[in-house]
C-alpha cells in the first residue's frame, strides 16, 4: 500500500512538473478562435446556436479578454523596440466561408459587446448564394471596425488536393485576394486555408503573393515564433453537449489539447482511424 502511495504521489509531481513545463513554454501564446456558422436552425457541428455565441462572447468579456486584430498581433510581434505592446489575456476571433448569420447574428452581438472579429469569405460565393454575405453586408460590417474582411480562396477547394495543378493553386490564393481588395477597396493581408489544410508549397505561395499571414486549423496556440503562414486556430463547435464547457476547456487547455489533437490527426492519416476514434478531443 505504501509503495502505491509514493507510485501515486510521483506521478502527480511528474504530472505537476509536466503541466508546468507546457503552460510556461505557451504563457505568451495567444488564443485563436474558429467559428462557422451562428444560427439556431442548421444543427450540426459547425453551428453555434445564438444564444451559446453571445454565452461565449460575454464569458472572454467577463474575464477580462482582450478582443485583438491580426494586424495588432503582428505589430506586436514584429516591434523592435518593444513599443507596440499586446493587452493582457489577448484572443483574436475568426469565421470562415462568410454565411450571411454573421451579418444577421453576429454582427448585433459584436456591438453590444464591442467585440472584433476577422471573417475570411469565399469570394466567389459572395452574392451569389443566399445564405452567404453581400458585398454590401461585408461592406457594412468592415466599416464599422468590429469585422475585418479577409480571404479564404475563391471557391473553397481543398489546397492538398494533388489534382489540383500550381497554377489552379495560385489562381485560388490569389484571386481571392484581389477580389476582396476590389470590392473592399483595402488590402487583404491574411488568408485562411480551406479546412485548414495547407501544403508547404501553399504556405510559400501565399508569402510570394504579398499575405502578411495565413491560418491552419489546430488547437495549439499562436507564438510569435517561428512560422507566421502556418498560424494555429482553435476549432469552437456547436451542438454538442456541453457546450460552454468544451468552449472554457478548448479555450483555456490549448496547450494540452494540441498535440492529443495532433497524435490523433496523424494516426487517421497513417491509416490508423480505428484506433485514433478512442482519442477524445473535448
Amino acid at each position: 500500500m505504501k509503495k502505491f502511495l509514493m507510485f501515486i504521489i510521483f506521478l502527480i509531481v511528474v504530472g505537476g512538473i509536466f503541466l508546468t513545463v507546457i503552460f510556461n513554454r505557451e504563457k505568451d501564446g495567444i488564443p485563436i478562435l474558429l467559428y462557422h456558422q451562428v444560427n439556431d436552425v442548421d444543427e450540426n457541428q459547425l453551428t453555434v446556436p445564438v444564444s451559446e455565441f453571445e454565452e461565449q462572447i460575454k464569458y472572454l468579456v467577463d474575464n477580462g479578454y482582450s478582443f485583438i486584430t491580426p494586424d495588432e498581433m503582428l505589430n506586436a510581434w514584429e516591434s523592435e523596440d518593444g513599443s507596440i505592446t499586446l493587452p493582457d489575456k489577448p484572443v483574436i476571433i475568426t469565421f470562415d466561408d462568410g454565411y450571411i448569420d454573421t451579418y444577421k447574428n453576429v454582427y448585433p452581438i459584436l456591438q453590444q459587446y464591442n467585440a472584433r472579429i476577422t471573417q475570411f469569405v469565399v469570394t466567389d460565393y459572395v452574392n451569389l448564394y443566399p445564405n452567404y454575405l453581400t458585398w454590401d453586408q461585408a461592406r457594412e460590417m468592415q466599416a464599422s471596425g468590429l469585422v475585418d474582411i479577409e480571404s479564404h480562396t475563391l471557391s473553397h477547394f481543398n489546397l492538398v488536393d494533388n489534382r489540383l495543378s500550381n497554377h489552379e493553386v495560385q489562381n485560388q490564393i490569389f484571386g481571392s485576394k484581389q477580389a476582396v481588395e476590389w470590392f473592399m477597396k483595402k488590402p487583404a493581408k491574411y488568408i485562411a486555408y480551406p479546412g485548414g489544410e495547407y501544403t508547404r508549397e501553399a504556405a510559400e505561395l501565399t508569402q510570394q503573393i504579398g499575405y502578411r499571414a495565413a491560418f491552419t486549423v489546430d488547437y495549439g496556440l499562436a507564438h510569435k515564433e517561428p512560422q507566421h503562414f502556418i498560424l494555429p486556430r482553435i476549432p469552437i463547435f456547436g451542438n454538442n453537449s456541453y457546450s460552454m464547457l468544451r468552449f472554457q476547456i478548448r479555450l483555456r487547455l490549448a496547450p494540452l489539447i494540441a498535440p492529443i489533437y495532433r497524435l490523433k490527426t496523424q494516426m487517421i492519416s497513417d491509416g490508423n482511424g480505428v484506433v485514433a476514434q478512442f482519442i477524445w478531443i473535448p
